[in-house]
């Protein structure tokens, strides 16, 4: 699984919401990496705001402060290590001030946190953020706390997330929690567990609170969304053993995407992230039929070659691949696909790397998430495989494929020019205060002059009228 990444060399993202006047006390909560992440965030502020806690965008006034964590790549984790150690010198100053770790590397470097390096007095996996109020009254008594059990049943289905920060305009749901695909370079099954899917009801629910709430766009989340089924609970793995009237039933993710779009009509929808051995024809036909689901899809590739999604464990080829891509595009002319690509994975050619560039041209992506591969402790690729294609191999081929996917943005969003777009204005440009930005059906960013009347949250028809490599430029037309 990947998704859509911050930048790993810079700090988190603290959130704030809307104060409680009976709560007395304060939490400073950071995150970092995916997009499950943030979502993840706005669960755990739920939680403890319940127990009596204000969020603070204040480090310094906290009583506690949780960072949420990343372990895709060691960037990650090299920024959230040098934040703790900030947070350290801090608590010297404050010594009842709690500091924990949540998310993917709590789970996966547990008790080194607590023990052995001492930055931390609280360690919380993704599944067990429920556990919260029972974890910190064990810090209030001066023990450490540690809970990483991953579950095969937990997907907060019933909490409904205080949403931080953001636009008030687009927001995330959570639709499926787990991966079960193992990927060799992938550490996500083993931080966040098996696959298993959120009730139908609850999301729809959620989706509907939003619209009313005025939120005008949603993404449905997942490590992989394709992979939702819903028989009534359990991991998916086990949809086997299922009752014949469970599997009747049964909802898949095509189905639900149908069922969501009927139920908020006036809301865009947008889904990450997918999976190609487990995208269906269906998603398509379901895409076409809607006006308000969005003609975008981020699908992860990783690799142009066939060797190299053998090694990774991608259960897909590349012909199956572009079969995929070329049958969206007879059901959804308009659809724009973006991509993941890892390069120097253990073993990779010059020739596995020239497949990938021919793979990305065929393709034409949007845009993309380009890395060099780093080994991550505990996956299949770390224990059996030699990282063995040197550093400036690695950094050549990134530079490479950078360049090109760079020119087929440009070439895409050129396409997008002398057309009209419907927009969802999200804010103001950070480069101009005159200017709004948002984004078209094809997850496009496009700035525009701001016209009396207008404001966050109005779907406007833009006329497009040029562009740069990433941006679309365009104006109201009366």
């Amino acid at each position: 699984m990947q998704e859509k990444y911050i930048d790993e060399t810079k700090q988190g993202e603290a959130f704030a919401i809307a104060e409680r006047p009976e709560n007395s006390k304060k939490l400073f909560l950071e995150s970092y990496g995916c997009q499950m992440n943030f979502s993840d965030s706005e669960i755990v502020a739920s939680i403890l705001n319940e127990q009596g806690y204000n969020t603070t965008m204040k480090v310094e006034e906290a009583d506690l402060i949780l960072l949420n964590t990343c372990s895709i790549r060691e960037k990650a984790e090299q920024t959230v290590r040098m934040r703790l150690a900030q947070f350290k010198k801090l608590k010297k100053e404050k010594p009842n001030m709690t500091v924990g770790v949540l998310g993917c590397m709590a789970e996966r470097l547990k008790t080194k946190f607590l023990e052995e390096e001492q930055l931390v007095d609280l360690v919380v996996g993704p599944d067990a953020y429920r556990d919260l109020p029972n974890l910190l009254k064990e810090t209030d008594d001066g023990r450490d706390a540690i809970n990483v059990i991953l579950s095969k049943e937990e997907t907060y289905a019933d909490i409904n997330p205080v949403r931080l920060g953001g636009n008030g305009v687009t927001a995330f749901v959570t639709i499926t929690r787990g991966c079960d695909n193992m990927c060799t370079f992938c550490v996500v099954p083993f931080t966040r567990g098996r696959e298993r899917s959120r009730d139908p009801h609850s999301i729809i629910e959620e989706c509907k609170d939003l619209a009313n709430n005025g939120y005008k766009e949603i993404t449905l989340l997942g490590q992989n969304v394709d992979s939702y089924l819903w028989y009534g609970g359990g991991p998916k793995k086990d949809f086997a053993k299922a009752s014949e009237m469970q599997k009747a039933t049964a909802v898949n993710f095509a189905q639900l995407l149908d069922l969501v779009a009927k139920a908020v009509p006036e809301m865009r929808i947008r889904f990450s992230t997918s999976n190609p051995q487990d995208m269906s024809l269906d998603v398509f036909r379901t895409m076409a039929k809607h006006d308000n689901i969005c003609k975008y899809v981020h699908l992860p590739v990783q690799s142009g070659s066939n060797n190299m999604l053998e090694a990774m464990n991608r259960q897909h080829t590349r012909e199956e691949y572009l079969e995929l891509i070329r049958k969206a595009k007879e059901i959804v002319p308009e659809v724009a696909f973006s991509q993941d690509m890892i390069v120097g994975f253990c073993n990779e050619t010059e020739e596995d790397h020239q497949d990938t560039l021919s793979l990305m041209k065929e393709v034409e992506y949007d845009y993309g998430y380009m890395f060099a591969y780093s080994e991550r402790p505990g996956t299949p690729a770390h224990k059996k495989m030699e990282d063995n294609i040197p550093a400036d191999v690695k950094q050549r081929r990134l530079a490479e494929i950078i360049a090109l996917q760079g020119e087929l943005s440009r070439m895409r969003m050129k396409s997008y020019v002398g057309r009209m777009h419907k927009v969802l204005i999200e804010g103001t440009s950070r480069k101009n205060e005159n200017q709004w930005k948002g984004r078209n059906s094809q997850n496009a960013v496009c700035v525009f002059d701001k016209l009396e009347g207008q404001e966050i949250g109005d779907i406007v028809e833009v006329f497009v009228y040029d562009n740069t490599q990433g941006t679309l430029l365009g104006r109201i037309t009366e």
